[in-house]
C-alpha cells in the first residue's frame, strides 16, 4: 500500500509541474496607446507605432500586446481613459499628442509613458528637460513652430495675389501663442495682413472653409496643433471642396486635397515612439532616455488641386516638393 501510494503522488506531482511551469512563464507585456483622434483618421500614426516596435523586435500578438484608446476628438474624456490604462495594468502608455501626455501623466507616475509631443515638451510640462526628462516620461518632440514662418512664405509664392492671408488656428491650444508670433514675424516681413479663423474640432472645419469662401478669402495657412494633426485629412478636402488655396502643417492634409503642406514627417515620429517604447520595455528607465527630436519635414503638393484652384505652382518650389501629387 505504501508503494501504491509513493507512486499515485509522485505521478500527481508530474501531473502538476506543467502547471506550475506555465503559470511562473511571463505574461505578454501590453502597450496603452492614448491618442485623441479617431480610429477612422490615425491608421497611419498607429501603423508607424507597430513598425517602430518591430525595429526592435517587439511583434504586436507574438511578444506584445496593445490596448487602444481613442477619445475621438473630445480632450474632455482623455483623463478617463488614461485612467482606464492604469486600471488595467499596462506595462507602458504611448500618448500621441499634448493632451494625451499630460493626461496619462496625470493619471499615473510609476507606469512609462512615451509621448510624441508637438509643442517644446518642456514648456507644456511634460519633461524637466530633453537631455534628462526625469520622473517616468520621456519621448519624441516633433518640429512645428519653428515652420511656421516657412509655410506662409511658401503659401504666398503660390498665391501672390492674396494680401491678406488666413490663419486657422485652435484657440484651446497650449501652445498658440508662440506660433502666432512667428506667422506675425513673417507676415510683417511679406507685407501681409492675417486674418484669425478658429476651430476647436473636427465638426468646425466645414464652417471656417465656407466662411472663408464666402469672404473671397485668398489664401489660408493652417497652424500645427493636435487637433489639425489628427484631422489633417478633413481639413484638406474641407479645403477642397470650399477651393480655398491652403497651407497644412501635415502630409495627410495634401494628399486628401489640401493645397500643399509642410511640416514634420509624422511617420518618423511615430516609429520613433515605437523604437523608444521597446527601449522601455526592455528595461531602460524613461529618466535616463534623452527626449528625440524629430528633425525631418516633408513638403508636398497637389498639383491636381493646384489646377482646380486655377493656380500654377512656381517651379522653384516643385525642385524642393518631397512628394509631388498628380
Amino acid at each position: 500500500m505504501r508503494r501504491r501510494k509513493f507512486i499515485s503522488l509522485l505521478g500527481g506531482a508530474a501531473a502538476a509541474w506543467p502547471l506550475a511551469a506555465r503559470a511562473q512563464q511571463p505574461t505578454m507585456p501590453v502597450i496603452g496607446l492614448l491618442d485623441a483622434g479617431s480610429a477612422r483618421n490615425r491608421s497611419h500614426a498607429l501603423a508607424a507605432f507597430r513598425s517602430g516596435l518591430a525595429s526592435a523586435d517587439y511583434v504586436e500578438g507574438r511578444n506584445v500586446s496593445l490596448q487602444v484608446r481613442y477619445s475621438d476628438g473630445e480632450f474632455d474624456r482623455l483623463p478617463e481613459l488614461a485612467r482606464d490604462l492604469v486600471h488595467h495594468h499596462v506595462a507602458l502608455i504611448a500618448a500621441f499628442g499634448n493632451a494625451a501626455a499630460l493626461a496619462a501623466k496625470g493619471a499615473t507616475l510609476t507606469i512609462p509613458i512615451v509621448f510624441a509631443s508637438s509643442a517644446d515638451p518642456v514648456a507644456v510640462g511634460l519633461v524637466s528637460s530633453l537631455t534628462s526628462p526625469g520622473w517616468n516620461v520621456t519621448g519624441v518632440s516633433i518640429l512645428n513652430q519653428e515652420l511656421e514662418g516657412i509655410r506662409l512664405e511658401r503659401l504666398v509664392e503660390v498665391v501672390p495675389q492674396a494680401t491678406t492671408i488666413g490663419v486657422l488656428i485652435n484657440p484651446a491650444s497650449l501652445t498658440i501663442d508662440p506660433k502666432l508670433r512667428a506667422l506675425q514675424t513673417a507676415a510683417q516681413i511679406l507685407d501681409r495682413r492675417l486674418q484669425q479663423f478658429h476651430a476647436r474640432s473636427q465638426q468646425d472645419f466645414e464652417a471656417v472653409f465656407a466662411t472663408a469662401e464666402q469672404q473671397g478669402l485668398g489664401a489660408m495657412v493652417v497652424v500645427s496643433d493636435t487637433v489639425f494633426s489628427n484631422e489633417s485629412a478633413d481639413l484638406g478636402r474641407a479645403a477642397a471642396d470650399h477651393k480655398v488655396p491652403s497651407m497644412g502643417p501635415y502630409s495627410p492634409f495634401t494628399r486628401a486635397g489640401g493645397l500643399m503642406s509642410y511640416g514634420s514627417d509624422l511617420g518618423e515620429a511615430y516609429r520613433a515612439v515605437g523604437a523608444t517604447a521597446a527601449r522601455v520595455l526592455r528595461g531602460e528607465k524613461p529618466a535616463d532616455i534623452s527626449v528625440q527630436e524629430s528633425t525631418k519635414v516633408e513638403f508636398v503638393i497637389n498639383l491636381k488641386s493646384a489646377q482646380a484652384l486655377g493656380l500654377k505652382i512656381p517651379q522653384q518650389l516643385i525642385a524642393i516638393a518631397n512628394e509631388i501629387i498628380e
